[in-house]
């Protein structure tokens, strides 16, 4: 059965690879959020990017021109964080292979950093991740403790090109313990849940907008949302169109997303094809 696509009232987008690459926007930011304000879209950001608060990605919103709530962007620090309530609701040491801002934010929740008594292990991105830190961490796991990866994503694009993510380093902690991590960021559906919890809406009212397959589009499937993939980040067309299960749109980015949306709006009865210019 072919979406409903004028149900539409929420667009979850990505950041990286859909709104920038490293520090270089991808299009007139500004202009896109009024043009998805003009929809009528209520619009959250999901990444999966750990090493930044909502509130920095507010001033670099600002920096680009964009004015956006904190309280409706949505990382997986966050998601780390509803995991661990689940699992230790009066609190507990943490071992942690990440940067400053996660550690802050497990902090403040009530999940200070710990060494040997240790509970659960959380591995996100970390540039000055080292030997000794995969060893305490392999030696906490093996032990027991809780192994939280905040997100599988092996690389991420830069101007220079892709360098390596958080799931290569939660690959290399796998390896050594012989234990598979408990990913809560995307492709899990737990990020867009509460994405959507905070806008008021229903999967089936929910575009997920990203640029990767196996992150932000399988995230989005898993979550029962339409998704749309854009080919502004790691993923090229032919692979878009190989998929399975397919996105439901593919666009060249999302410029030529919200195109095709203002089309759909615009001409409510035209059949338009699937595919976005």
């Amino acid at each position: 059965m072919a979406p409903d696509w004028h149900s539409l009232r929420a667009l979850l987008l990505d950041m990286d690879g859909v709104l920038w690459r490293g520090d270089t926007p991808l299009g007139d930011l500004p202009r896109l959020f009024h043009r998805m304000e003009a929809l009528g879209f209520a619009v959250a950001l999901v990444t999966n990017n750990a090493t930044r608060t909502p509130e920095q990605y507010v001033s670099k919103l600002r920096r680009l021109g964009v004015d956006f709530p904190a309280e409706r962007i949505f990382g997986s620090v966050q998601a780390a964080l509803a995991t661990l309530r689940k699992a230790f609701p009066s609190g507990a040491p943490v071992f942690v292979i990440g940067e400053a801002p996660l550690v802050q934010a497990l902090r403040e929740a009530g999940y200070p950093p710990g060494e040997e008594e240790a509970r659960a292990v959380v591995v996100a991105l970390d540039r000055g991740f080292t030997y000794a830190k995969l060893r305490r961490a392999t030696l906490l796991v093996r032990q027991g403790a809780l192994f939280i990866g905040t997100n599988p994503d092996r690389t991420f694009p830069t101007p220079e090109g892709l360098v390596p993510g958080a799931g290569a380093l939660i690959a290399a902690l796998e390896a050594a313990t012989d234990a598979q991590a408990h990913i809560v960021g995307k492709p899990a559906p737990l990020l867009f849940q509460l994405a959507m919890a905070q806008l008021g809406v229903s999967p089936e009212e929910t575009l997920v907008v990203g640029d990767r397959l196996e992150t932000d589009i399988l995230g989005g499937q898993r979550a029962g949302c339409r998704t749309a993939l854009v080919l502004s980040g790691v993923t090229d067309e032919a692979q878009a169109r190989a998929a399975q299960p397919a996105p439901d749109l593919i666009a060249a980015d999302l410029e030529h997303l919200i195109a095709w949306l203002e089309r759909r709006r615009q001409h409510p009865g035209r059949e338009i094809a699937p595919t976005a210019p």
